[in-house]
């Protein structure tokens, strides 16, 4: 009956949805109606109002719509969806502030006279205000109502004319700030979480292992990471439109004319487009740049676009008097002064060193100036036909509707969830045969046909969160969650531009004169449609133009993880063993040239650790030789162990599935039979069942080949062989380069640790002379001292010991004298050889260090240098096949 009521449940949605019911309302709707159906039904026909849902009852399925809800978005650590209300407030501001109309006719003024110039720069200023404004009907309905005259006039396809305006309208869907992008990160979080705890489980049934390593877990995603994937892949769109119309351009000239400016190209022409582009590329350059470098969060770049289209917009409405950019320039001013002062002061306000006060100081003047700025330009925006008003009015229905549907999504999926529709879901995807990639498209074509019907923000709430986990899970592709984020948005950007349904369309529709057919409207899409399946294709088999960006940017900030974080380990080594291969030889002529020193100066001790550490620096090579022997055993195995292992693993699959099933028959019979009135003939109904499927499991067991475990025995025993080599790499390299690390921080320390000596020298005279408790401090002041640098613990050792015999009720000052001379003794060694070492070996040593520090000491480093973020980050860009490990 669970499948009756889903039924219903999917039946009523849709009902509501095509009937042009709110989607607000739609979503909860048909969750609270089905939920209460199936609440009625259970309690009427069974007794029992929670009889109708795979487990719990209907106010808990109500109860989880709506705490799923509020776990998700009134966590402190999930303020995602802030940036929705600002990102629209930024973009109805500058659409109402008319800067869509200034863009566009300086861009067709700048390329009418190439052949399909026009078409360009439609495309060109949907690209710009996708940018910064990411609204599509208002960017189809402003270039409608501008390009298309201008287009038709000039002789301009009618179907290219609608298609291209169309098209470029949507790009506010792929662009960032894109609000998908942003509703799909942090879908796509929550599905991370799911799809690392699924594969976990399977890790852990696979293997008999509790832990997993982080190098198998999902990668999740944010906004900001998502607005980073998702940039080349919307500026190749751009490219694809571009050419399309070029080639249209080339082909059928007729079809796309160049249109010649009747104006002159002179200085005046030059200032328009200059106040025309240079407003909005300054904008993106502030919100995705801020973003993309790493100063600000998705939240922050959101507030800095939100100010800056009211800078924007107080200019631009205000036009053509005097003090028109007295508030911009105030603004611009005091942001460059900010700016310059953060290059010479700490202006953090918590830690405030000696000298930064008046930093703090000039900075509190620049932010109060670039705040009178900021309300100067909102009470002009206010003042001038209502705007403000209309557009904080806009901002909160817009906002509201997001948040309504969010909440509507919540419920609907709780219910989905309570009548067992995410594990039909799951099992038809994961039954299919061919893996990942058929599950891929089974989910992209169901998104790209439910795309002809409801709204992106409809699929990107109420489907992702059901199938996105199942995707992620699987280790065989092992993608990231913002690739798969960027491919479902460049999807879902067709349900704006597919016909018949598709909003761009109608949009055009409603301002396109009557001359205009809708049906050259559909067949001027349709060509679009096949270039973003192109992108589709080309972002699917080129996943590095997704995650090369996010992964950079992570990588070279400030908070990036260092080079011995376990999930770099891979790559790090892929590129060292390179490295090792071009510059091998270089390396070990270093590793002998630092072996030819005197070094007798040394104490014995470190010339035994020094000699230690060069001959493990040699066997690196021998290392990576013996990894890459073990990884040829261990690829040239695979092919054969690969078809054993998905068979095998696809029964235990099926024998766990089955035990979950005969689990929750057992609970029925245990529920049925202490009922006060149990009924046999059910009991025996479902004995039979569980007698079925154990059956089942029985013949399942029967199916996997005898040979199986020796098979796996082998496999394992290769995949541990290739572990344990590059585990004794690891350690290798790393105390290969720790010594010199610490032997360099030994012998830097010379002349601070000879700054102790009369410190020290004096502790004599007061263990003697003073009392007790001055002694102590004493001592402990200058086990303090000695513990600031390197390699005293011997000295510090004497000195402790020394302050141990001066304590208690009877002091030793005698044997606390022996100890200290001991120390001193000790102390001066220390001294001498350290300042000997100094002179004769330490300009070496860095020589060497220089050297090997970007290689064989590259894991005990704070972070990779340029060059190599780019090499691991391009190599963690690429998916890779973990499923032989599951």
């Amino acid at each position: 009956m669970e499948l009756v009521f889903l039924a219903i449940l999917l039946l009523m949605m849709i009902t509501a949805l095509s009937s042009g019911f709110p989607v607000a309302f739609s979503l909860p709707g048909a969750a609270i109606l089905s939920i209460g159906l199936a609440a009625l039904c259970g309690y009427m026909f069974a007794g029992d109002a929670s009889s109708y849902f795979v487990e719990g009852g209907p106010i808990q399925w109500l109860n989880a719509g709506v705490t799923n809800f509020r776990s998700l978005y009134w966590s402190v650590e999930r303020d995602t969806l802030i940036a929705v209300p600002l990102f629209i407030f930024m973009g109805i501001m500058l659409q109402r502030s008319k800067i869509a109309e200034d863009l566009l006719v300086a861009m067709a003024q700048m390329f009418g006279p190439v052949p399909g110039g026009l078409g360009i720069s439609v495309v060109l200023v949907g690209a710009l205000l996708a940018a910064t404004t990411g609204i599509v009907g208002a960017t189809v309905i402003a270039m409608g109502l501008i390009s298309l005259p201008a287009m038709l006039k000039n002789n301009y396809s009618k179907p290219l004319a609608t298609g291209t305006i169309c098209a470029s309208g949507t790009l506010g869907q792929i662009i960032p700030p894109s609000i998908v992008l942003i509703i799909l990160a942090d879908q796509l979080t929550s599905a991370s979480d799911q799809a690392s705890t699924i594969r976990k489980a399977a890790y852990k049934a696979a293997t008999g292992e509790f832990t997993m390593p982080s190098v198998l877990d999902v990668t999740s995603t944010s906004a900001g990471e998502m607005f980073m994937g998702a940039l080349i892949p919307g500026l190749m769109l751009v490219g694809l439109y571009i050419l399309y119309i070029l080639f249209v351009a080339i082909v059928k000239p007729g079809s796309a004319p160049p249109v010649r400016y009747e104006g002159k190209y002179d200085g005046k022409f030059i200032i328009n487009i200059f106040m025309a582009l240079i407003p909005p590329l300054t904008l993106i350059l502030l919100v995705l740049g801020s973003i993309i470098m790493g100063v600000a969060t998705v939240n922050q770049a959101g507030s800095v676009g939100a100010v800056g289209a009211i800078i924007m917009g107080g200019y631009r409405l205000y036009e053509g008097k005097r003090s028109t950019y007295y508030p911009a320039i105030l603004a611009i001013a005091s942001t460059v002064v900010i700016a310059i002062i953060l290059t010479f002061f700490d202006l953090n306000v918590k830690n405030i060193n000696e000298g930064d006060g008046i930093g703090i100081f000039m900075a509190s003047i620049a932010v109060a100036m670039l705040l009178i700025a900021v309300i100067w330009s909102t009470w002009r925006i206010y003042k001038i036909e209502n705007t403000l008003n209309d557009v904080m009015v806009e901002t909160s229905k817009t906002t509201c509707m997001v948040f309504i549907i969010l909440i509507g999504a919540a419920m609907l999926t709780s219910a989905f969830r309570g009548f067992g529709g995410e594990e039909l879901v799951k099992h038809f995807l994961t039954n299919l045969t061919g893996g990942f990639w058929v599950q891929f498209i089974v989910v992209m074509g169901v998104m790209f046909v439910l795309g002809f019907f409801i709204d992106f923000l409809e699929i990107a709430v109420v489907v992702v969160p059901i199938v996105a986990p199942i995707l992620l899970a699987d280790p065989g592709a092992n993608v990231t969650a913002v690739w798969l984020g960027v491919m479902v948005g460049l999807n879902l950007q067709t349900s704006f531009l597919t016909p018949p349904f598709g909003f761009a369309l109608f949009y055009l529709r409603g301002v396109a004169p009557a001359i205009v057919k809708t049906l050259e409207i559909y067949r001027g899409a349709i060509p679009f449609i096949g270039l973003q399946l192109v992108a589709l294709v080309i972002v699917a088999v080129s996943p590095i133009m997704v995650n090369f960006l996010p992964k950079y940017v992570a990588l070279s900030s400030e908070t990036a993880p260092p080079p011995i974080n376990p999930r770099m380990q891979f790559c790090i080594e892929e590129y060292l063993f390179d490295y090792y291969d071009n510059q091998g030889e270089q390396l070990r002529g270093h590793i002998t040239t630092i072996g030819t020193i005197d070094i007798s100066s040394l104490p014995a001790k470190w010339q035994k650790e020094l000699k230690k550490s060069l001959k493990q620096a040699l066997n690196t090579f021998d290392l990576v030789e013996k990894i890459r022997a073990a990884e040829a055993n261990l690829a040239a195995y695979s092919p054969e162990y690969r078809p054993h292992h998905e068979y095998v693993r696809g029964l235990q699959i099926k024998i766990r599935n089955i035990s979950l099933e005969i689990d929750e028959l057992k609970k029925d019979w245990t529920r049925g039979s202490q009922s006060d009135s149990p009924d046999k003939e059910s009991l025996n109904l479902i004995k039979a069942q569980i007698e079925k499927r154990e059956a089942s499991i029985a013949n399942l067991k029967n199916q996997i080949p005898e040979s199986w475990s020796k098979i796996r025995k082998r496999y394992v025993e290769l995949e541990k062989a290739e572990r344990k080599a590059r585990r004794n790499y690891r350690n290798n390299v790393d105390q290969a380069y720790e010594t010199i690390a610490e032997l360099q921080k030994v012998i830097s320390g010379a002349d601070e640790l000879a700054s102790l000596e009369q410190q020290l020298t004096a502790l004599e005279t007061i263990i003697i002379n003073e009392p007790v408790k001055v002694a102590m401090d004493r001592i402990k002041e200058s086990v303090r001292s000695l513990g600031k640098v390197a390699g005293t613990n011997s000295i510090k050792s004497r000195l402790s010991k020394a302050r141990r015999a001066v304590k208690g009720k009877k002091p030793e000052p005698e044997k606390a004298v022996l100890l200290l001379k001991e120390g001193l003794k000790l102390y001066a060694v220390e001294v001498d050889w350290r300042r000997r070492a100094a002179a004769e070996i330490a300009p070496a040593l860095l020589a060497y260090d220089n050297a090997i520090k970007d290689s064989i000491g590259l894991r005990l480093q704070r972070r990779l240098s340029s060059d190599q973020v780019k090499a691991v980050a391009r190599c963690q860009s690429i998916h890779r096949d973990y499923s032989l490990q599951f």
